[in-house]
C-alpha cells in the first residue's frame, strides 16, 4: 500500500512537471483531460497542485502568463467549465480592473451593468470581501439559482454552477477574485474543492500582485508606477526600471550615485533570500514599509525569483497606496477628504453602521456625508454611485488590459481615467 501511494505521487509529480508551463485550453472542459493517475484527482494531486502554484507565483513573469499556467495545474485539481475567469481588483474600491480568460477574451458589454447595478446575490466583491471569502451560488441562493439573474445569464454559456474565491493578502487586502463553473449535471463543487481553493488563493494573490507590480515598474504608465531593483546573491545590481532612481532618492540613506542601496531595500532581499530556502511556506514575499524624506510611506516587496543559476531577487519598490482613486475622486467630483472615505467604504459594499462604526461618525453623519456626495456626483442611490465610478474610471481599464492581454503587453491595476488615451 505504501509503494503505491508513494508511486502514486511520483506520477502525479511527473504528469504536472511535464505539463507546467504549458496551457492547453481547449483541454480544460470539465472532465475532458487524460493522463497517468489523474483521472481521479486525490488529496495528493491537491496537495502538488497547490505546492506548484505556490512555485508559479515566485516566477517573475507577466500576469496573462501567470493566470494561463495556474489555470492548467488548477484545471486538475478542481474540473470545471471552460477553464477559471481570472479577474484583478483595485483593493481601495475592490471593483474590477482586468478580466482573463482564454475562451472569452472579451467579457460581455452588459457584464458590468449587471455586475454592478444588478440586485443579485454572489457578486464579486461582497464574495472578496467577506469573511470567508469564498461562496458558491448555490450556497448564496439557499440551493435554488433558478431566481437569480446570475445564474440566468451563466446558463446561456453553458453553466449551472458558480464558485467565487476571492484572492487576499493576509493583511485583508482584496486584491482580485477567481470564478469556475460546471455545466449542467455536473457533480456540485464540494468541500474539498472549496478547501482547495481557499488555500491556492494565498498563493494566487502573491503571484499576481507580484505579476502587476512588475509589469508597471517595467512599462511605467505614470509617476507614480513602482520601481524594480534586481539582484544578485552577492548584492550586486544586475538591472533596475526606469525611474527607479527617484524612488531610491527617497530614502532616508543610501546614495544611488556612489552605489550604495538603503539598507532598506538589502534587508527586504536577505529575507527574501531565506524565505526561499524555507519550502514549508512557498510563494512568500518579504515586505517592508518605509517613512520617505518626502514623508510618504514607501512599501517594498522582496522575492527570490526562479533561474537555473544562481539565486537573484527582485525588489519592488511602490507609494504606500498605489491607487488613484481618491485624487481622481476629489478631481473629477471635489468630494471631501471624509467624503471620499465615505465613498470607498460605499464602493466595498459596507452598510451605514459599519461606515459609522469603522470612521467614528454617527449613522446621521453618515447619511449626510452620502447626501452630499449623491449630489456632487448626481446619483440617486449607492448602487448607481458604485456603477458611475467603474464605468467612468474601472471600465475603461478593464477594457484596456483585455486589448494588453491579446497583445502581450503587462496588465495594469489601478483605475483609469476614462478622459485618458489609452496607451
Amino acid at each position: 500500500m505504501v509503494l503505491f501511494v508513494l508511486l502514486r505521487r511520483v506520477l502525479l509529480s511527473a504528469t504536472l512537471d511535464r505539463d507546467e508551463g504549458v496551457s492547453h485550453p481547449r483541454k480544460l472542459l470539465y472532465g475532458s483531460w487524460v493522463g497517468p493517475a489523474l483521472d481521479v484527482m486525490s488529496g495528493f494531486a491537491k496537495e502538488l497542485a497547490l505546492d506548484r502554484v505556490a512555485r508559479l507565483a515566485r516566477r517573475h513573469q507577466d500576469l496573462a502568463t501567470f493566470w494561463r499556467e495556474s489555470s492548467f495545474v488548477i484545471n486538475r485539481a478542481v474540473p470545471n467549465f471552460q477553464g477559471p475567469c481570472w479577474f484583478t481588483m483595485d483593493p481601495a474600491s475592490l471593483l474590477v480592473t482586468s478580466h482573463f480568460n482564454d475562451f472569452m477574451p472579451e467579457i460581455p458589454p452588459e457584464w458590468g451593468a449587471l455586475e454592478y447595478y444588478e440586485d443579485d446575490v454572489n457578486k464579486l466583491a461582497e464574495v472578496a470581501h467577506s469573511t470567508r471569502g469564498i461562496s458558491t451560488l448555490h450556497e448564496a441562493t439557499g440551493g435554488d439559482p433558478t431566481s437569480s439573474p446570475r445564474w440566468r445569464r451563466h446558463l446561456a454559456y453553458g453553466a449551472d454552477q458558480e464558485v467565487i474565491a476571492g484572492l487576499r493578502m493576509r493583511s485583508g487586502e482584496v486584491w482580485g477574485a477567481v470564478s469556475m463553473y460546471r455545466e449542467l449535471g455536473s457533480p456540485m463543487f464540494d468541500a474539498d474543492d472549496l478547501r482547495f481553493l481557499q488555500a491556492v488563493a494565498s498563493h494566487l494573490v502573491v503571484g499576481a500582485r507580484r505579476a502587476l507590480l512588475a509589469g508597471q515598474a517595467i512599462h511605467p504608465d505614470g509617476p507614480d508606477s513602482p520601481g524594480l531593483v534586481v539582484l544578485s546573491d552577492r548584492w550586486q545590481v544586475e538591472s533596475t526600471t526606469p525611474g527607479v532612481e527617484r524612488w531610491l532618492s527617497e530614502f532616508p540613506d543610501g546614495d544611488w550615485d556612489a552605489g550604495k542601496l538603503p539598507s532598506s531595500v538589502l534587508s527586504v532581499a536577505g529575507q527574501a533570500l531565506r524565505m526561499a530556502e524555507n519550502r514549508d511556506r512557498p510563494g512568500e514575499i518579504a515586505v517592508a514599509r518605509v517613512l520617505a524624506r518626502s514623508g510618504a510611506w514607501i512599501v517594498l516587496h522582496g522575492a527570490c525569483l526562479v533561474s537555473t543559476g544562481s539565486r537573484r531577487v527582485a525588489v519592488i519598490i511602490e507609494p504606500a497606496h498605489p491607487a488613484r482613486i481618491s485624487s481622481l475622486l476629489m478631481s473629477a467630483y471635489g468630494l471631501t477628504e471624509r467624503e471620499q472615505e465615505v465613498t470607498r467604504h460605499v464602493l466595498q459594499g459596507s452598510s451605514t453602521s459599519q461606515i459609522a462604526e469603522d470612521l467614528v461618525l454617527s449613522p446621521h453623519t453618515v447619511q449626510q456625508h452620502l447626501t452630499s456626495v449623491f449630489d456632487k456626483t448626481g446619483v440617486r442611490s449607492r448602487r448607481d454611485l458604485v456603477g458611475k465610478i467603474f464605468f467612468a474610471y474601472y471600465e475603461p481599464r478593464l477594457r484596456d488590459n483585455e486589448r494588453r492581454a491579446i497583445n502581450g503587453k503587462p496588465l495594469r491595476g489601478e483605475p483609469l481615467d476614462g478622459g485618458r488615451v489609452l496607451q
